[in-house]
């Protein structure tokens, strides 16, 4: 049987092949390899598309949300407050925008930030907080406004995994001051390499991360603060515009995809499929189920040829890069337990039923 990839870029590559080898053809016709209109164009329709003011593109993820963090003040000093369970980019991003993470556990249900946990982790040095919308669902954003207020510390949004979810109607970045996005490639809009972007309202916030991804300057040769380069490739730009006009699309068929599972698992004891948050308007990044014997049913998975995954297997209080924060085993139970027992099962806009009937019909003879 042919293999069945967690996540098919080829299939999405063939989908765009021809509109991006046109793209590509004219940026190296005119030689305009950094910057330009087709990044301009880019930002202007991701904005519309995300129903914000401002897109700024980045290099990457990561540097999306160093960039937001610096932009909106919080650096040296500081104290950010994220989720224990989430890729390790978002507690590095705060490390080098010069601030402390500051870390809390998830919920049980849906694995979001937990924000009791973050209540009692505010205190005077709490500069801002960073949800995750993991998976490819928002974080609980209207609660956690509610407790910092409007004079409290800031909101700035992991949106990595989130192009197109919304919450209550409104996506990222229209609760928090900025939004981070990573375009790479397995994302649901997935660049053919690095890329990434800032989402935000605020005409102030999207003016300093322009400056600061741009060596921290506006004009050339001026450079009245310390950035670094950080740009989106123009090449990248065309391919995330030819993208783009294909992403809600996208998004349906895996929401699709989504249900089918919920079906084929409802009678699957073993399995916790996943839940989402009530208002929420998922895009379903990733589909991921709780197993027992995880590791015995992975490897099943894949003997199988089926590209199931884990997100994340070790939590950032247990990673050895942050060691240093002190923490040990048990103190986030939720996001160890997580880690334990979660499984990436393949998900992607072009899976058949055929191919989710196969993935339920291994997982289940790897449960008995």
């Amino acid at each position: 049987m042919e293999p069945i990839p967690l996540v098919d870029l080829k299939a999405q590559h063939d989908a765009v092949a021809d509109e991006v080898a046109v793209g590509f053809a004219s940026v190296l016709e005119r030689t305009a390899f950094v910057g330009g209109e087709e990044v301009d164009a880019f930002e202007r329709e991701f904005a519309e598309f995300s129903g914000v003011a401002h897109c700024v593109g980045v290099g990457n993820g990561t540097d999306a949300v160093e960039l937001a963090l610096r932009a909106a003040g919080v650096g040296i000093g500081s104290d950010v407050i994220l989720p224990a369970n989430t890729f390790i980019a978002t507690a590095e991003a705060v490390v080098r925008a010069g601030a402390k993470p500051v870390l809390v556990d998830c919920d049980p249900r849906y694995q979001l930030i937990d924000i009791d946990a973050v209540a009692a982790k505010i205190d005077s040095d709490t500069a801002a907080v960073v949800p995750v919308h993991l998976f490819g669902q928002l974080a609980p954003l209207e609660p956690l406004r509610a407790l910092l207020g409007s004079s409290g510390p800031l909101i700035v949004e992991d949106a990595a995994q989130c192009q197109g979810a919304t919450q209550g109607g409104a996506g990222p970045a229209t609760i928090g001051i900025a939004a981070a996005t990573s375009f790479y490639p397995g994302k649901n809009l997935g660049a053919y390499g690095e890329a990434g972007a800032v989402l935000t309202g605020d005409e102030e916030i999207a003016r300093r991360i322009r400056s600061l991804r741009n060596h921290g300057s506006e004009a050339k040769y001026e450079h009245p603060e310390l950035g670094f380069n950080s740009r989106l490739d123009t090449l990248q730009a065309v391919v995330l515009r030819a993208k783009l006009s294909r992403l809600a699309a996208g998004n349906a068929a895996r929401r699709n995809g989504a249900r089918r599972y919920d079906a084929l698992l409802a009678d699957l004891d073993d399995v916790i499929p996943p839940s989402t948050l009530p208002g929420n308007e998922h895009v379903w990044h990733l589909y991921v189920v709780r197993v027992p014997r995880r590791k015995a049913v992975l490897s099943a998975l894949h003997e199988a040829g089926i590209g199931a995954g884990v997100h994340y297997p070790i939590p950032i209080h247990l990673q050895g890069a942050f060691r240093s924060l002190g923490h040990q085993p048990g103190d986030f139970p939720e996001a160890e337990r997580a880690a334990s027992e979660i499984l990436s099962l393949p998900l992607f806009p072009e899976i058949t039923p055929e191919q989710q009937q196969r993935v339920v019909d291994v997982l289940e003879k790897a449960l008995v």
